[in-house]
């Protein structure tokens, strides 16, 4: 027992490590959420259990850390839409989770624990909070977006913010109990503006500072540190203010959360550090500040623990499926809001820390041991019934989820995009555009290809090819995406590409538009026109003139009779998968018959999409839009192939008009599906496999129309 605790700093961490890494494997051999095993863990290395480990200040900063990297991800992972739809829901939820704990057990404290008037009020504080400590198993699920787990962080945050400024006011009466009422109404005021201050500050800069950053830096590295400067910068400005940090970091979140699409890289680094490392040590933590034995010592405070946690988790529990019912949620969906809302960790902890240095009298403070004492194993309680509950609602709205009649979906889709690279300063948007339209769900691949022509310099091309691909893979793999990578010799670089998608099973093509050279001043470049001439498959060209998760719109010009085309439904879904993952709108501009359908596919599909639709009449009104696309939107023109049921003489315009009207603008163009799904695509002599771009009838009409005006 001489080598205990372990004071180490190095022996520290790697018991932590051990720790982190053992107790999944054990609790899920015991079907226990992990979260209980990180917390019990602390309970027995601490120095309450076995007295292993000392509780030093590499488990304050990281306990501050994962708590606040909870709350952060909390953030960014909400769906906004949904909190703009149902804003009354969140705040009646966020007052009765607040307020009905908070009176329970401010009664309860009073009458039947025999405590002060501030000692029940501030009791009652504690348990109208709560901390998101189960967060982390509907991540694990997928679930982050459900409607029930949008609630519960966003009452969280209100009822959060509700006890804090209760509790400031609390202090600010012990603080100023001499002070005259002018002095005590100044801080107050003083308090509220602070508040607004930072709000209004946070609101202004961030984003202003986020769309800086992320245009001028791709730097893995360099984004992520960025990202984590955000979150502390607003968690130290709110402890300056009187809040709490972890208010600070949700806040932020909020705020970057459309800058950092959910399928990104970015995303991954930032859940994969806070899940690793951060949160599981916040969690070792809290355990190894509970007294387990203080349950022992006297039926008092069994007592006490017992009344502090049934008051505090009933009025959690009234308050969920209270709400619940008024919302007509499902019953799945209510216990995933009491599981959510019911835990208490850090932010009790801090709270009773005040009471306890809040002198009532000479040498006596408002929260003495024994009320310390029994917070802290409420906490253990609470944090049990949580993840328990967690974990039970997860795996019933999943189950609910798979059982409900799928939606009918007009068109099956099946996927596998093929990513054509070349040039390494756009292959990696390319691959993000990829990843923002590909089917998360079901975890698509993708396949990356590069085309190199057969002639003298090809092995040294097809090195850089080999290299691009790999650092493309790195890419992938940091967005935790499948994909596959070929590097092609081929004599002619459009056939090429033809026989790697009929050879991968591809559904569609995703390639950078051609960069002009005096070789070639066309606008489709060397291959392209022959390319989707000969595939009547989706192939999407685009042109980026800045980062993806900076674009705030996409504008979608969509030509009539477009719905009759077979494609229409796979061009439809990616771009709102596309709008979906960057939480930017999206506009469709046509005819009102096409408006009609898109409407309908979006709203039952895709119902959190904010999507916006403007008639147009005729597809000559196409250089009218140039006005509004800005340089944070994205211009999506929906074209067709000759001889489908779609084109129109006037796409024969489309390159000048692009050219002239929409120079210097984020660009994609679209050749969706055509001639049906299974066609077989061989080569015949009845189809050409060439057309050029413009024909001689077109030559010799601009002849004559120079004529003219002469």
């Amino acid at each position: 027992m001489t080598y205990f605790p372990i004071t180490n700093p190095t022996l520290i961490f790697f018991v932590v490590l051990c720790i982190i890494l053992f107790a999944p494997i054990i609790m899920g051999k015991l079907r226990i959420p992990h979260i209980i095993g990180m917390v019990l863990a602390g309970v027995i290395v601490g120095k309450y259990g076995l007295n292993i480990l000392e509780r030093d200040n590499s488990f304050e900063l990281f306990g501050r850390v994962g708590l606040c990297y909870i709350m952060f991800l909390a953030g960014l992972e909400m769906d906004m839409e949904g909190v703009k739809r149902h804003s009354r829901r969140f705040l009646i939820f966020g007052m009765l989770t607040c307020f009905v704990p908070l009176i329970l057990t401010y009664f309860m404290a009073m009458w039947l624990l025999d405590y002060s008037s501030t000692a029940s009020f501030l009791l009652g504080c504690i348990m109208a909070s709560n901390t998101l400590i189960a967060y982390p198993i509907v991540t694990r699920y997928g679930l982050q977006r459900n409607s029930s787990v949008s609630l519960s962080v966003g009452s969280s945050m209100i009822s959060l913010f509700m006890a804090l400024v209760m509790l400031a006011g609390l202090a600010a009466s012990y603080n100023n109990q001499q002070s005259t009422f002018g002095a005590q109404l100044l801080f107050w005021l003083l308090f509220v503006v602070k508040i607004a201050l930072f709000c209004a500050g946070s609101f202004f800069l961030i984003p202003r500072l986020a769309r800086y950053f992320l245009r001028r830096y791709s730097d893995a590295v360099m984004q992520f540190i960025f990202v984590l400067s955000v979150m502390f910068l607003s968690s130290a400005l709110t402890e300056a203010i009187g809040l709490e940090a972890i208010f600070g970091a949700f806040f932020s979140g909020l705020i970057l959360n459309r800058y950092i699409p959910h399928v990104s890289p970015l995303m991954n680094r930032i859940e994969f550090i806070g899940n690793a490392l951060f949160i599981p040590y916040f969690l070792i933590g809290v355990g190894m500040l509970i007294n387990v034995r203080t349950l022992f010592q006297g039926t008092q405070m069994l007592w006490i623990v017992i009344l502090i946690a049934f008051f505090g988790t009933f009025g959690k529990a009234l308050a969920a499926y209270i709400s619940s019912l008024l919302f007509r949620l499902q019953k799945a969906e209510g216990h995933m809001m009491f599981g959510l809302t019911s835990a208490h960790a850090a932010g009790a902890i801090a709270m009773v820390m005040v009471g306890m240095r809040l002198e009532v009298a000479p040498g006596q403070y408002l929260v003495n041991n024994e009320m310390l004492n029994g917070v802290i194993i409420m906490i253990l309680v609470t944090c049990i019934i949580s993840t328990l509950m967690t974990e039970h609602a997860a795996q019933e709205i999943t189950l609910n989820d798979r059982q409900s009649p799928i939606p009918h979906h007009p068109s099956p889709i099946t996927e596998k995009i093929l990513l054509c690279v070349k040039y390494p300063d756009i292959a990696p948007q390319l691959l993000e555009l990829a990843v923002m339209m590909r089917d998360s769900r079901h975890n698509s691949e993708l396949v990356a290809l590069n085309v190199v022509y057969d002639d003298k310099l090809s092995t040294s091309h097809r090195e850089q090819g080999l290299q691009l691909l790999e650092r493309l893979q790195q890419q992938a793999s940091a967005a935790d995406v499948r994909m596959q990578t070929q590097v092609r010799l081929a004599t002619n670089i459009a056939n090429g590409i033809k026989h790697a998608f009929r050879e991968t099973g591809a559904s569609d093509i995703i390639m950078g538009m051609h960069v002009h050279t005096d070789i070639n001043p066309k606008f489709w470049g060397e291959f392209i026109q022959s390319l989707y001439n000969g595939l009547n498959r989706q192939i999407v060209l685009t042109r980026f003139i800045q980062p993806l998760n900076t674009l705030r719109r996409i504008q979608v010009c969509v030509p009539s009779r477009a719905e009759f085309e077979p494609g229409f439904h796979r061009w439809l879904e990616r771009l709102c998968r596309m709008a979906g993952n960057l939480d930017c709108r999206i506009q469709f501009h046509g005819r009102q018959e096409s408006l009609v359908l898109i409407r309908e596919y979006v709203n039952n599909i895709h119902p959190s999409v904010r999507a916006e639709y403007s008639p147009m009449s005729h597809w000559n009104g196409l250089p009218s839009l140039a006005e509004n696309i800005r340089a944070d939107h994205m211009f999506v023109v929906v074209t067709a192939r000759k001889g489908t049921i779609s084109y129109k003489n006037a796409m024969d315009r489309l390159p000048n008009e692009l050219m002239q009207h929409f120079s210097g603008k984020n660009l994609m163009i679209i050749f969706p599906d055509q001639y049906g799904e299974t066609k077989d695509e061989s080569m015949t002599f009845t189809e050409a496999q060439h057309r050029e771009e413009s024909s001689i009838y077109d030559w010799l009409l601009e002849k004559l129309n120079k004529r003219l005006k002469l």
